[in-house]
Formats: structure tokens, sequence, C-alpha cells
């Protein structure tokens, strides 16, 4: 979900705003939070201005709201232990942020002397009480699993912390008609050509802002994604109609580095503006569902299935590692769908 949050001063009071694309589950969740507020002059969701919120949306703390000596000292040790193990960025600042909010928690309590009854207290009086989702609590306890396990050497009773069960939700999906009314309604050369290769790859955001010239393997109509999720290396046949694209894009814009670059010859393009040209097609488009980037991967996914194409090879070609990650796309195809006759209509 793409927001961001910053301090600002809205009638003489410190508050925290929110900017985000609208999307009515952040909305939502926004609104339990005590004395969050719209602001028509300002369009922007804002709330109060404390050390709660501040760890909510990742903003640095208040100086009496970070951990304790101890805890800086064994948070940078957490911090080298993930990065000695290639951890990813995104895993070492999800790891670290949920380590810390803990660790702020009982800044006043000796490490050592944290007990799995603590863990359990931090579950009930900080993540349910401030309604924070399913997905981050199982990311928290996951964190401090490891912290303890690795930093402190000692193994916490993580059994014993309930984790939420996962929320079957299902991906958002556009038809063959929407996919084509977004691509095409990008006159830009480079644009398009950016859009469409996630689409007829099954991209990732950061797997397309990561290709390099090389990766176009256009001898064997392949697209070669390199350290992608997981630090796996996948390929995807890559269309004729792309191919041409992305020649006509390399004879206007002579990329040098990566196979999109910004306005600076050698500089990777940047996910905030990929994020804009996209929501732009969509506006020019028509379309008025809360649409995001990932839907083109989704969709890319649920055509092949309808189409025929075999779960193994999606797998594949999505680069899961597990079966049942590939297979939440089965519920949302509607070729089956479409056979079964409703009783409504024989009524």
């Amino acid at each position: 979900m793409n927001w961001s949050a910053r301090i600002i001063t809205h009638r003489k009071e410190k508050r925290i705003a929110v900017y985000f694309d609208r999307n009515n589950e952040l909305i939502a969740k926004i609104k339990l939070i005590n004395g969050s507020k719209w602001s028509q002059s300002l369009a922007v969701w804002h709330l109060p201005d404390t050390d709660e919120n501040r760890m909510l949306f990742g903003l640095p703390l208040l100086a009496d709201s970070l951990p304790s000596e101890e805890g800086l000292r064994s948070l940078e040790n957490y911090r080298r232990w993930l990065r000695s193990r290639r951890y990813s960025d995104n895993t070492i600042k999800t790891y670290l942020d949920a380590a810390r909010s803990f660790l702020v928690f009982f800044r006043h309590k000796i490490i050592n002397e944290i007990s799995n009854e603590d863990i359990i207290a931090y579950n009930n009086d900080f993540i349910l009480e401030k309604h924070l989702s399913a997905s981050y609590q199982n990311q928290v306890v996951s964190a401090i699993k490891l912290y303890f396990c690795t930093i402190q050497d000692r193994k916490v009773e993580i059994e014993s912390i309930h984790r939420p069960k996962r929320e079957k939700v299902l991906p958002n999906v556009l038809s063959k008609q929407e996919v084509k009314l977004i691509l095409e309604s990008q006159n830009n050369q480079k644009h398009k050509a950016m859009l469409c290769l996630i689409y007829s790859c099954g991209l990732r955001r950061s797997e397309l802002l990561h290709l390099k010239l090389a990766d176009i393997d256009s001898k064997r109509n392949i697209v070669i994604i390199r350290q992608a999720k997981g630090k796996k290396d996948r390929i995807a046949p890559l269309s004729p109609k792309v191919l041409e694209l992305l020649r006509d894009y390399y004879k206007g814009y002579k990329p040098k580095v990566w196979l999109f670059e910004g306005q600076i010859k050698g500089e990777q393009y940047s996910e905030q503006s990929l994020q804009t040209i996209f929501k732009q097609a969509v506006h020019k488009a028509g379309i008025t569902k809360p649409v995001t980037l990932h839907w083109l991967r989704h969709s890319y996914a649920t055509h092949l299935l309808e189409s025929g194409t075999d779960l193994r090879y999606i797998q594949e070609l999505l680069g899961h590692s597990r079966s049942k990650t590939t297979e939440i796309y089965t519920h949302v195809s509607t070729n089956s769908l479409q056979q079964i006759k409703s009783p409504f209509d024989d009524l």
C-alpha cells in the first residue's frame, strides 16, 4: 500500500498527517484511532502526535520514547545479524521496526527479565489495543522470536502467543478489456512499455525497476528476473508485441544501465513515478475502481489460468515458492463459474 506520513501543525497543534491514494480499508483503520480527523481544507487525514501513532506510521520517536540504551545496542546487533544473513532491506526494516516497538514498550525493564507473560501482555495491551492488523501481529511475533533466539540467545515460548488466523483475501483482478483500456490509454513510449511489460510478464513493481538491458534476451524471447523476492532468479516469456514496444522505446530513450531510467541517465526509475503514471493511465481509461499497480500481476496470473495454463507453470512464472500461494487464483477465475446456472433463472 502506497502511503506516507509527516508531522504537521494544524490549528496550532502538532498532528500526524497521513497521505495516500483513496483506500477504504486504510480509512476504516484510521477511523479506529482515537482523535483521528479528516481535514477538508488540507484534504488529509490527521491524528494526534503521540508515541504510539508515530510507531504506527514509522515516524521518528520522541526522545523519551526510544528504547533504553541496552535496547538500542541490541537493536544495532540485531540489524548487523540480519544484514550478515543477507535478509532483504524490506525484511530488515520490518523486523527492526517490530523489535523497536516491542523494546520501547518495555524500555523501563531489563531485557533479560522480559518473560513470556510480558510478550503476551504486549500483544494484548499494544497490538490488540491499537487495533493493529493481523499481518502486523504475525510480523511482530516472527521478529521477536528471531530477536530472542539470536541476540538474546534464549528461546521464548512463542507458541504461547496467539498468532491470528491469516485473512483469506481474494486477489483483485481486472478483465482483459479493462487491462487493454489501461495500457492503450498511454501515449508516452516509455510509460506504455513499462506497464505492458509488467502485465505481459506478471512482474512486481520492484522487479520491473531492477531490470537491466541485458535481462531482455531477444534471441530466446525471454525476460530474466534476477534476485527477486526470496533471492530467486526466474525467467518469463517475452511477448513479440512487447519486444517491438521495447525496441521502439530503446531507440527513443537510449537507457545506459537500467532498462527504465529516470531523467538522469544511469539512475533507476523511481517507484513513486511508476505509481503516478499507472494512476494517470487508470484515470484516462475511465476506470473508477481503486486499482493498484499490483492488480496487473494478479490479472496476468488469472488470465493465464483462464486460458488453460497449468497451475504449476503459473507458479514458476510468478516465482512463488509454495503452490498454495498460486492456488488462490483458482478462486477468482470465472471460467468454471460461468458454466453454473443460478436456480434463480428457473423461477
